[in-house]
């Protein structure tokens, strides 16, 4: 379950509207080019807190579930997982530059325009916060979804 669709089903609603649309309110080209690393974590810190709620119960209607079910979402980070669900999770940040540019050519965060700036403002910004958090917070840490998979696999089952 992709924790976008929960994101778009909260969008119209006053109490998520603000972070849900967060980022679409902003240029693009400005906002990356004049916001620090560290303020977009920050921004995203925000985001994901403020649309928290959402995403639990979103995450909730599963935990009855009898088969394994995958949440994945950037607004799921480590702190906020550790203090609210049960069971275990991974994250994966990506290898290289080059491979985020390709991921984010292929699925796009704000549209087709600026992939280098927003891929380079995850791997440079994002991703060390996003590494810090999930060691932390006892989350095991993979560079690839494929590195993952085996580990991902065992808790699983």
């Amino acid at each position: 379950m992709e924790v976008d669709h929960i994101r778009k089903g909260v969008k119209n609603h006053p109490e998520y509207e603000k972070w849900v649309n967060f980022y679409y309110k902003h240029d693009k080209s400005t906002y990356y080019r004049t916001t620090t690393y560290d303020q977009q974590w920050k921004n995203l810190v925000n985001q994901s807190e403020g649309i928290w709620p959402a995403i639990l119960g979103g995450i909730e209607k599963y935990q009855n579930e009898e088969r394994p079910v995958i949440f994945d979402g950037v607004n799921i980070l480590p702190h906020l997982a550790k203090k609210d669900l049960d069971f275990l999770g991974v994250v994966i940040l990506g290898k290289s530059l080059e491979d985020v540019i390709k991921r984010n050519t292929e699925d796009t965060r704000w549209g087709d325009t600026e992939i280098e700036v927003q891929s380079e403002a995850f791997f440079y910004g994002e991703r060390p916060h996003y590494k810090e958090e999930g060691k932390k917070y006892g989350y095991k840490v993979f560079e690839t979804a494929d590195e993952a998979l085996e580990y991902a696999l065992e808790i699983l089952k």
